[in-house]
């Protein structure tokens, strides 16, 4: 009868050993589940600054900004013919 506990016990402690493995595999799956949905929000909120970034650099780079500042801020205009001197060089 000692050789019939000592394997009970044995399969016991293999049974226990087995559980909280399984206990822990699944609480490490959920940990990495939600640190996978915080990763995937915070790459949404990069993408979309990425695009109001591109959005707004496509704005400063236009053609007509320096002219729409120098109208507005400065006052300044494009002469006339007749304002224009021509020089020699």
């Amino acid at each position: 009868m000692g050789m019939r506990l000592v394997v009970v016990l044995v399969l016991m402690l293999v049974v226990m050993a087995s559980a909280i493995g399984v206990v822990y595999a699944r609480h490490e799956g959920r940990r990495q589940f939600i640190e996978l949905n915080r990763l995937n929000s915070e790459r949404d909120n990069l993408n979309f600054e990425f695009g109001r970034l591109q959005l707004e650099q496509a704005t400063w780079a236009e053609n007509n900004r320096i002219e729409q500042i120098a109208r507005g801020r400065l006052g300044m205009v494009a002469p006339s013919t007749t304002e224009m001197i021509e020089t020699t060089r």
